[in-house]
């Protein structure tokens, strides 16, 4: 008897997981390892954001809350998406969720099941293919191209839709590209998706790390239609460095958030009680931090690309945001999977397969980490590269 649900059959382990955890193996056994795989920000979460969550298990505040989040939270929440994001959403179209991607997973089920298309542009943060999948729907890859920046256009969106077109992602700023749409980029997909009834699943997780004073401008502030097919994705992940507490959201039309809340209420429940005290402080706290990792990851940024391009045989689009690259390796005639083996077995650096984000030409470092780990591992991929010539 087979016991597995189809949908599970399909499923691909995360390699950014499996590789962030190897390389964590070999740095136990005592092994030298450059690690350039976690995406997540090597900062401490603000001391205020700890301190209120800490009170708060000193208050007691231990128990259920509401499945959705606190009102509290949710008023917080719509209070800044109004501020900052120029988004009009009421607490109750606000759903508290367990991390941007329980957030991305819960609006996909949602929305999507069989007979369903998912457009997703390439490359692409690797679960929200296998998020489609659960759903029972089918998904469509459009490749982008590093000539525009991984960028999708209204054009390529428009060839990929079919009759059974439900939902868009797009990810702005982009994992693991760096991609950041400005407002007629996305005001030319507004437009298609408007016409032909299409939602957009809007990720905005990365929305506080751009470059160069490139704005970030959320998708569904730019007017009364696309406002009506957006689900907005947002989380304090990243900007807080609070990926451990888990805590993302979404901002979506009536009908869409009282969905997710439903979703929500059998199978989660809330999220963790005083996780939400600290997220709220987040929220209204000081903002300072932000600006402080933001100036460590220019600097991080500019260094990281100047070495890379450097490298004979390597190419690589410079982010706008977020805090990735992906370095284009198929020169050396290897696919992405065996570069990033060889070069964690001969160099002891340990990156992440481009194959995982839907484009087997490129590999994904992450610069969320030390510049004495960044120097050292760039010169070690520097020599790895020139001993494949």
């Amino acid at each position: 008897m087979n016991s597995l649900a189809p949908r599970t059959t399909t499923l691909t382990p995360s390699l950014t997981l499996a590789i962030d955890a190897k390389a964590k193996k070999l740095k136990a056994e005592g092994v030298d390892v450059c690690g350039f795989g976690a995406g997540e920000p090597d900062f401490d979460t603000p001391q205020h954001i700890k301190d209120a969550a800490a009170a708060a298990l000193a208050d007691g505040f231990t128990k259920y809350t509401p499945s959705s989040g606190t009102p509290e939270l949710r008023a917080a929440i719509a209070e800044k998406l109004k501020k900052e994001n120029g988004l009009n959403y009421k607490p109750s179209q606000v759903i508290v969720n367990c991390g941007a991607k329980h957030s991305c997973y819960n609006a996909i089920i949602a929305t999507c099941g069989v007979g369903d298309e998912v457009v997703i542009p390439a490359p692409y943060w690797l679960s929200y293919l296998e998020m489609v999948k659960l759903a029972d729907a089918t998904p469509v890859i459009v490749p982008t191209q590093e000539a525009n920046g991984f960028k999708l256009t209204a054009d390529e969106f428009r060839a990929a839709m079919t009759p059974a077109t439900k939902l868009i992602i797009l990810n702005s700023p982009s994992n693991p590209t760096g991609a950041v749409y400005t407002k007629e980029e996305l005001q030319a997909l507004a437009e298609v998706a408007v016409e032909e009834d299409i939602l957009i699943l809007s990720d905005e997780i990365y929305e506080k790390i751009t470059y160069d004073h490139t704005p970030h401008v959320s998708l569904a502030s730019l007017g009364q239609e696309i406002y009506d097919l957006t689900i907005t994705v947002n989380g304090f992940s990243k900007a807080y460095s609070m990926t451990g507490w888990r805590l993302g959201y979404i901002a979506a039309p009536d009908p869409i958030a009282a969905a997710i809340d439903s979703i929500q209420s059998h199978s989660t429940s809330n999220p963790t009680s005083f996780a939400q005290k600290g997220a709220i402080a987040a929220l209204k706290g000081d903002q300072s931090f932000i600006s402080d990792m933001h100036r460590a990851f220019v600097e991080r940024r500019a260094f990281m690309h100047e070495k890379l391009a450097s490298i004979p045989g390597v190419t690589c689009v410079k982010p706008m945001g977020a805090f990735y690259m992906l370095p284009n390796i198929s020169s050396f005639g290897l696919g992405s999977v065996q570069f990033c083996e060889r070069l964690l077995e001969e160099q002891k650096v340990a990156c992440v397969p481009g194959i995982a984000f839907g484009s087997d030409a490129h590999i994904r470092l992450s610069y969320a980490c030390s510049m004495e780990n960044i120097t050292k591992g760039l010169e070690r991929i520097a020599a790895f590269c020139g001993s494949l010539k």
